[in-house]
């Protein structure tokens, strides 16, 4: 790594600001949304992607730890953003990644950040510590970062998100895919003491397991709210449903989002105001996790 990258601080300008959200149906329910645009942070290291990173990237440089070695799928947003953030801030970047090798625009980022990639089967991608012990146990400078950032450390930096508001929130919403981001916001609302009701939006077929994962990372037992009925399909699938919704959203607002996170946490709040499950007078934040690339081989579905 270079000197200069050696003395960078591992920090981001953030520039997260809250947008309110206009829509009729909002109006006629007489609540009112706003988008925490953490998909602003960075084009590439954006949302939760850095959040989660941030304090794994410090933890890297205390214990004088120089690679970075972490898990992903072929389009895997995490996995272009530890490249990214590996180049910026002067560390060595490997990715292991699911299935067999292909070629496509997430890849080509990676390796253009100069991340290396190993191309492992799916069963033995499953078991991610013997995967690092066979290929990285003899480094000292090597770092396990778990798939999506998902650790302690990714809690904490999500926990930022509420530390920022400058505004009270009946409801906060998320997507959710390891659980950090949504066990960081529990945490921020708990550090912040507020009455704030948290809400996690699973982007799993069959979510209920999602409270588990995020109960690893919650440091007090919270009541929150999962609603699992919005995965349209399971990960990275959508319907036409969820297609429509978001060309209309993006063309109504401005505000571009995808379909693997964004997406569904969007629909499910307006399904939800639709059906009424709001009191007139709430204020509701939902929380942009950025992703965007996850648009990229999926023009497709559009």
């Amino acid at each position: 790594m270079s000197k200069e990258n050696m003395m960078k601080e591992i920090d981001l300008e953030i520039f997260s600001p809250v947008h309110e959200v206009r829509h009729p149906l909002l109006d006629e329910k007489g609540i009112y949304l706003y988008l925490k645009r953490d998909d602003l942070i960075h084009p590439v290291i954006s949302g939760n992607k850095w959040r989660k990173l941030k304090y794994l990237l410090k933890k890297a440089r205390e214990e004088k730890r120089s690679h970075l070695v972490t898990f992903g799928g072929a389009y895997s947003n995490h996995l272009i953003a530890t490249a990214a953030a590996a180049a910026q801030f002067g560390f060595k970047a490997t990715g292991i990644v699911r299935g067999e090798e292909v070629m496509n625009d997430h890849i080509f980022l990676c390796r253009l950040y100069g991340m290396e990639l190993i191309f492992v089967d799916r069963e033995s991608y499953r078991k991610k510590a013997a995967l690092f012990a066979h290929y990285f146990g003899d480094d000292a400078d090597a770092l396990f970062i778990d798939e999506g950032g998902a650790s302690p450390e990714g809690a904490l930096g999500c926990a930022e998100i509420v530390d920022e508001l400058m505004d009270n929130y009946h409801h906060i919403f998320c997507a959710c895919g390891t659980g950090t981001t949504a066990a960081g916001i529990i945490n921020g609302i708990n550090n912040n003491y507020l009455e704030t009701e948290f809400h996690a939006v699973p982007v799993f077929k069959n979510g209920g397991f999602m409270a588990n994962e995020i109960d690893k990372y919650v440091l007090k037992p919270s009541v929150y709210q999962l609603h699992t009925d919005y995965h349209f399909g399971g990960y990275a699938k959508a319907t036409r449903e969820l297609i429509s919704f978001i060309k209309q959203f993006v063309m109504a607002t401005g505000i571009l989002i995808e379909p693997v996170y964004t997406g569904k946490m969007l629909h499910a709040i307006f399904d939800l105001a639709a059906k009424n499950y709001f009191q007139p007078g709430n204020k509701i934040l939902a929380v942009h996790t950025g992703g965007l690339l996850g648009l990229l081989g999926m023009a497709d579905k559009f």
